[in-house]
């Protein structure tokens, strides 16, 4: 046998070295999730608003996929952030409200989480603005570095978060004195885009989770821009809006939140644009997905005001609402060359569908808490193969206890709601959603059937949040 000569036998090995490189590059695509915080499910202009323009995050739309039957976790912000986290849907996970100080809202460290199944997936993985479950920067306490992320920078809890001008921020557990005039949401995108420009150039696949607190809380924003639309909203220089983020901790008031929160949605769409021409210099932008959602409907604090901005579009109620204004959320992915352009998707999904679908996009097995579906099939243009949610459950808790508020199931068209608190007795609604998208006209009373099926459904699924851990 004539033997390669070894020249040969060196194309032959780059070659193959080359190969696997690129078989890997496409078998890790890189991930980044934008969660917005108390966006409402008409402020993007792709999604109907017409008073201001959101052209980058559009152009992700006119790219990729737009969803308009996506649902947040929850109707607040950390039993939403808990379901995006497990991958368990509101009846199974073990935070349902928010809680004081978030003392009990800690992720289980021992639990294959998000970040743990990219860890376990061989990514880099990294987390950048309001983490949401559990202070950051306590030693030994879990934050997000327990739970699989390599690097987190942000606040140090979510009741700072209501400012943009904070004392301090938190990176890897430690604080740091921000400086005089820092925007503190802008902090957090430079370090969000250091992340991906370091595992990029190393070609290490990455997962770079954007928890911002935009629009949150108090309308502050970029003075330049907060002064553009002060000009075009001179009708709101009358409204001051007022905040608080805990003792000690500097939340200016903003004269024009209207304007204000304009201002923070533009500079975010800028930011969307920074970050695609940053992939885009690094050549990677054919290998990254790119999520954008929101944990919740649109908040009415602040100054902010959703009835002038039409934030929820067609939809009935805000966040602590079960109603769809509360829950049902804007959902955008993008990825050239696998995702089609232009495509819109009604498949029913939610937050906690996120794992499943992340879990076989990395080929990791399913983690064992997981109640979702994955939606990777949708995603990809292959409807045919895509399973479908029998329904869909939340449950919203107030207090330490975690007492029940309200409760909300939807399953086909049909959307059943239970408000207890606030009524001599709990009050039961009923809504076809394929004809009344706005749940203006309550069918409980003309089908019995159909609210006992809805109860039934309940109680096989939900688990006493006491019960859980």
């Amino acid at each position: 046998m004539k033997r390669m000569k070894p020249f040969l036998i060196l194309i032959l090995a780059a070659f193959l070295i080359i190969s696997c490189d690129s078989k890997e590059s496409r078998d890790k695509p890189n991930v980044i999730y934008l969660l917005f915080d108390d966006l409402g499910y008409g402020d993007f202009s792709c999604y109907g608003q017409d008073k201001l323009e959101t052209p980058n995050i559009d152009r992700l739309a006119r790219e990729g996929m737009r969803f308009t039957q996506h649902y947040s976790g929850n109707t607040v912000c950390s039993p939403s952030r808990a379901t995006l986290m497990c991958g368990q849907h509101p009846g199974h996970v073990y935070l349902r409200g928010n809680l004081a100080h978030e003392r009990g809202a800690e992720l289980d460290s021992a639990m294959v989480t998000l970040p743990r199944l990219f860890k376990n997936a061989g990514y880099s993985t990294g987390a950048y603005g309001k983490w949401g479950l559990g202070i950051t920067n306590l030693d030994g306490a879990p934050n997000p570095l327990s739970h699989g992320f390599d690097e987190f920078y942000g606040w140090k809890s979510q009741v700072i978060a209501h400012t943009y001008y904070p004392g301090t921020m938190v990176h890897n557990g430690q604080e740091i004195r921000r400086k005089e005039g820092q925007y503190a949401h802008d902090l957090v995108m430079g370090h969000a885009f250091g992340f991906i420009r370091r595992n990029a150039e190393a070609g290490k696949p990455f997962f770079c989770y954007l928890p911002i607190a935009v629009p949150h809380a108090a309308m502050q924003a970029p003075e330049e821009l907060h002064e553009k639309w002060r000009k075009k909203l001179p009708q709101f220089d009358t409204i001051t809006g007022r905040y608080g983020a805990g003792p000690g901790e500097d939340c200016p008031d903003v004269i024009n939140p209207v304007a204000g929160f304009a201002a923070m949605l533009e500079n975010v769409d800028n930011q969307v644009g920074e970050m695609l021409a940053l992939l885009e210099e690094l050549e990677v932008d054919e290998n990254t997905l790119i999520m954008v959602s929101s944990d919740n409907g649109a908040h009415k604090e602040g100054g902010h005001d959703p009835w002038y901005w039409d934030s929820n579009g067609p939809l009935r109620g805000h966040k602590r609402d079960l109603y769809e204004g509360g829950i049902r959320a804007p959902f955008i992915a993008w990825w050239p060359g696998n995702i089609k352009a232009g495509a819109v998707s009604d498949h029913i999904s939610a937050f906690w569908d996120v794992l499943p679908t992340m879990a076989e996009l990395t080929h990791q097995p399913m983690p064992v808490q997981a109640s979702g579906i994955s939606f990777l099939p949708e995603l990809l243009g292959h409807n045919e193969q895509q399973e479908k949610a029998p329904f869909m459950y939340w449950e919203f808790c107030r207090g330490p206890d975690q007492n029940i508020w309200s409760q909300a199931l939807r399953f086909g068209d049909w959307k059943y709601v239970k408000i207890t608190v606030g009524f001599d007795e709990p009050v039961v609604e009923l809504y076809n959603l394929a004809e009344d998208l706005g749940e203006e006209q309550d069918l409980a009373s003309r089908h019995p059937e159909v609210l006992q099926k809805a109860e039934k459904i309940i109680e096989e699924t939900r688990i006493p949040v006491n019960e859980v851990r």
